[in-house]
Parts: C-alpha cells; sequence; structure tokens
C-alpha cells in the first residue's frame, strides 16, 4: 500500500542583492527598491557635493601673492628672519597729519649724509639711494602694497649701506604716509605681514644682501612717515656675539634725521 503522496515544498526564490527587509515587509519589489536605493544614493551625493561648494565659499577665495612694480624680476627677493614694530613717540605729533607737513621729500634732504655713525667706531657709507613717487616700486608683496596704497603713500626712499670694514650691509627705507594713525596701523601690520611682503633692495655692486641670508628688521612710526630698518652681515650669516646688531640699528636710523628736521620746522627750532 502506498502511502498518501508527499507535497512539495515551494523554494523561496533566492533573496535579491536589492532586497532589504523593512522594503520587502512594506511589499516593495526588489525592483523598485533598487531603484529607490539609486535614487537616494544620487540625492546624498549632491547634498554633500552642495554642502562642500557652501563651505568652500565661506572660506573665502585665496590668490598667493603677486609681486609688485621692480618686484616682479626678482623673484628671490631677501627677506628678514625677524621683525619688531615700535609706536610714534610723542615728539614726532607735530608731524602726525602730513596736511602740516605737506613739502614732498627730496632726495638732497633724505640722502644728504653719506655716512653714519655709531658707537664702537661703526661707520656705514652710502653706496646707493633711490627716491619713488609711486611706492609698490619700492615694495613687494600684494598684501602690503595694497595698505601702503589705503595709507595714501606719496613716496618711499631707500637708502642702502655697508660698514667701512664691509661687514654689514643695511638699508634704510622711508615712507610718507598720509597721517600717524596710517603710519602706526602699518607698522602693526607689519609684524606679520612682513613674511609676504617686504621693501626691495637696492642693488649696488658694492653691497648686497645675500640671497637666504640672516637678516633682521624694525619698523617705526615717526608721525606720518614709517622708517624700515633693514640689518645683516653681508656674507649672510647669523649674528654672534661679536656682531653689535642693537648698534648697527641705531646707527642705521642716523637715515631719518630729516624727519627730526621737519619736526623743527613745523612747530620752530625754540621748541
Amino acid at each position: 500500500m502506498t502511502g498518501p503522496p508527499r507535497t512539495r515544498r515551494r523554494r523561496r526564490a533566492p533573496r535579491s542583492d536589492w532586497q532589504l527587509p523593512l522594503l520587502t515587509d512594506w511589499g516593495v519589489s526588489p525592483d523598485r527598491q533598487k531603484l529607490l536605493v539609486v535614487i537616494v544614493s544620487a540625492v546624498a551625493v549632491l547634498a554633500a557635493a552642495a554642502a562642500l561648494v557652501i563651505v568652500v565659499v565661506s572660506l573665502g577665495s585665496y590668490t598667493p601673492d603677486r609681486r609688485t612694480g621692480d618686484a616682479l624680476s626678482q623673484t628671490n627677493a631677501a627677506l628678514p628672519q625677524t621683525f619688531h614694530g615700535w609706536a610714534s613717540p610723542k615728539l614726532f605729533e607735530p608731524v602726525a597729519d602730513r596736511g602740516k607737513d605737506a613739502k614732498p621729500l627730496t632726495a638732497k634732504e633724505v640722502f644728504a649724509h653719506k655716512t653714519l655713525t655709531g658707537e664702537k667706531k661703526l661707520r656705514l657709507k652710502l653706496v646707493a639711494s633711490k627716491l619713488d613717487a609711486d611706492c609698490s616700486a619700492a615694495l613687494w608683496g600684494e598684501a602690503l602694497a595694497e595698505q601702503v596704497t589705503e595709507a595714501e603713500c606719496s613716496q618711499a626712499a631707500r637708502s642702502l649701506y655697508v660698514s667701512a670694514d664691509g661687514r654689514y650691509v643695511g638699508q634704510y627705507t622711508l615712507l610718507n604716509l598720509r597721517d600717524g594713525q596710517a603710519a602706526t596701523d602699518l607698522v602693526e601690520s607689519l609684524k606679520t605681514l612682513y613674511r609676504g611682503g617686504w621693501t626691495l633692495p637696492l642693488e649696488s655692486e658694492k653691497a648686497a644682501f645675500p640671497a637666504g641670508g640672516y637678516t633682521e628688521a624694525g619698523g617705526y612710526a615717526l608721525g606720518h612717515y614709517v622708517g624700515l630698518v633693514w640689518i645683516g652681515r653681508a656674507d649672510g650669516a647669523e649674528p654672534t656675539a661679536k656682531d653689535d646688531y642693537v648698534s648697527l640699528a641705531l646707527a642705521l636710523r642716523g637715515a631719518e634725521k630729516p624727519v627730526y628736521q621737519r619736526v623743527v620746522a613745523v612747530t620752530g627750532p625754540g621748541s
């Protein structure tokens, strides 16, 4: 006697790679699930891209510093390794406004001293000089050029010196700005700005700042003027205990005597 016929169990179709348990329970077919996953993925990618665009826009744009004026041909212009800035002393308040000191600087005035003297028989000889009416011709660095333009810089006087023994090189740059506030702001900005822009070195066969050599700099607000001191050894080496950079900087600051003379011209010799 044969038993009752066996009923064959229906084999379940293998689960599709595109089946999600929750969607399957809801009765969504595998094909529709696949389409839904593709759509959701595309939307996610677009949302991420949009978010990235928003972040980039919020960060602002960046443009590398472009050298201006004479700097276009000086891709290896030397930079000081250190910079210190000082506010204007009260002594220079009479020339805090260019309106009270409107007469432009002259080459005869600012380059009158061919030799500057300092302590320990230090003597600096003038080997090159230049007075520019376009301040951007004496500087490089886009941010620096923009700031001196906003400060209405009308003149830049540069004088290059070498010590009598040939050991040191120094350059003094005097900028003629709108007023004392513009001068103070520039000196303060240069505490960080000097890393991406600085004054251009004058060229001379008698003295030069070695490319990549060690140099130091300082900025001084002098009423509506800014004086920039730049010093270093002629061989580019770092200073040793024998190198008195304080005395060297003070000697180089002898180049700012014309500013003192202008204070006297405004206040009178008896002040």
